[in-house]
């Protein structure tokens, strides 16, 4: 880059290892302390931060008053900055002591990158080395010029680079307190990566963990702090469906909105895509099986945040690498915890993971009418997905297929009442279908209104002091009822 600069008449200032690189280049170069007239002080932490260097990138080529200033100050003008920070996240995952990592707290690097993206009508700012090939392009095409909206476009990613970095350090400084309420676990022992943000924009958040034992990342931008917590609710769900027929999930919010199983991949993806098509927008979507060609294709019309899959052919990576940050991940064998811990006021909760889940087997049967087979098989199904969406929660389902579901009401009915609007608007049709519940009914309002939507089976854990309220008006339409004695709620 420095080379084409130099060809293109372009005047070059410099500190420190980066004026002795262009140098051994044989390529000019004035030291910016010839500029500011001050040596590099303060053991190298302030050499930019000056009115001559500062100015020369802040003041407005349109604006009168700012061109007399430079003028009368001898401020030249800086048209474009180059900023590589110093390496604060690297310096921090090498292990190195609290002293070297806060030497490499970039501060003059970062007033750079800021002062240069908020000047962009009239500096372009180069914040990042992954930028040098595209800015080299962009240069060559235009003979050393650029246009505003080239400018615009790199101040937003310099204000990107910029927010990370301050994110990072920021989740340096909470990492010992985080670590401390959750002093169980040794943060400080697993590796560390630093995110964009946390739930939301104005949160900083960390990953304690090693994502590359779990996936191999194949394409696609960085994990998010959202995406981690729907990759998990993802892989959750779907490990209930090991050793089963190609299954496919799509995960919004960590809530299921569609799930199938069917004899082949394309065949489960079309059925969970058709349970809620507008949720799954931008939705995540996992699978047990190998994702084949014919399966990309309909995949690749979906627009979605994260594909999670055992295996992909090399036709179908190939066509769902065409977007450039759908993420993919290739899932690896490994063994995942089996307690779970959230931060609750100043201490921590703990708990086994909710590794149950009934099958027929253990279902009793309190009604007159049994269960016929493909029932049972519902019910399972529905039982399935029910443990993994949030509370209170009301699932239909019927043979390898989510038909809709309502999830986190303050009240069953209206996650029942919501599963059948969705069901409705869908183009579901809900007889013959089966219900489950994530707890038991402790009136016979939610059996009575799903038996008149179409349901013919329930499913739901039992234990009501009123259980023989819901199970006498089973009894008197002619619906089946099981109980589990498990209840699996999910706060």
């Amino acid at each position: 880059m420095v080379r084409l600069l130099h060809e293109n008449g372009v005047k070059l200032y410099s500190t420190g290892g980066t004026q002795t690189f262009i140098e051994n280049l044989q390529i000019p170069v004035t030291a910016a302390e010839e500029l500011t007239g001050y040596p590099s002080i303060f053991g190298g932490r302030v050499k930019t931060l000056h009115p001559a260097i500062m100015g020369g990138i802040l003041y407005r080529r349109d604006d009168a008053g700012d061109v007399a200033q430079a003028e009368q100050y001898n401020i030249p003008a800086i048209d474009l900055v180059i900023v590589d920070l110093y390496p604060f996240e690297e310096t921090l995952a090498s292990g190195a002591s609290e002293e070297d990592i806060i030497e490499k707290i970039d501060i003059g690097g970062i007033s750079l990158i800021r002062a240069t993206a908020k000047n962009f009508k009239d500096t372009l700012i180069v914040s990042s080395r992954s930028q040098y090939a595209d800015i080299v392009d962009l240069l060559s095409a235009k003979s050393g010029a650029t246009d505003l909206e080239d400018r615009r476009k790199y101040a937003g990613e310099a204000f990107a680079v910029s927010s990370h970095y301050d994110g990072a350090i920021n989740s340096f400084f909470i990492s010992k307190e985080a670590a401390a309420d959750a002093a169980l676990y040794d943060f400080q022992k697993l590796p560390s990566q630093t995110l964009r943000y946390g739930e939301n924009p104005h949160q900083s958040a960390t990953y304690f963990g090693d994502l590359e034992g779990i996936f191999e990342k194949l394409h696609g931008k960085e994990l998010s702090y959202n995406n981690l917590v729907d990759v998990d609710a993802c892989v959750s769900l779907i490990d209930e469906f090991e050793g089963a027929n190609p299954t496919f999930a799509i995960i919004k919010h960590t809530n299921a909105c569609g799930i199938a199983t069917a004899a082949t991949a394309k065949e489960a993806y079309d059925n969970a895509l058709a349970c809620d098509p507008v949720s799954a927008f931008g939705g995540v979507v996992i699978t047990n099986t190998k994702v084949d060609l014919a399966t990309a294709e309909e995949l690749n019309k979906l627009f979605m945040e994260i594909l999670i899959a055992p295996e992909y052919e090399d036709a179908a990576l190939a066509l769902l690498q065409s977007k450039k940050n759908r993420i993919l991940l290739k899932r690896n064998e490994v063994d995942l915890p089996k307690i779970m811990f959230k931060t609750i006021l100043n201490g921590v909760l703990v708990q086994d993971k909710d590794l149950a889940m009934e099958t027929a087997a253990q279902f009793t049967t309190v009604t007159d009418k049994t269960p016929t087979e493909n029932e049972l098989k519902a019910l399972e199904f529905a039982m399935k997905v029910c443990k993994h969406t949030k509370s209170n929660t009301i699932v239909f389902a019927k043979e390898n297929q989510l038909l809709a579901s309502g999830t986190g009401q303050t009240s069953r009915v209206d996650a029942l009442r919501q599963a059948i609007d969705k069901a409705n608007a869908f183009g579901f049709d809900l007889k013959g279908s089966v219900m489950a519940s994530d707890a038991f009914f402790p009136f016979p309002d939610c059996v009575e209104i799903a038996h008149l939507a179409g349901i013919t089976a329930v499913v739901q854990p039992g234990g009501s002091i009123r259980d023989k309220d819901s199970i006498a008006y089973c009894n008197a339409n002619g619906v089946a009822m099981v109980t589990t004695g498990i209840r699996h709620f999910k706060h």
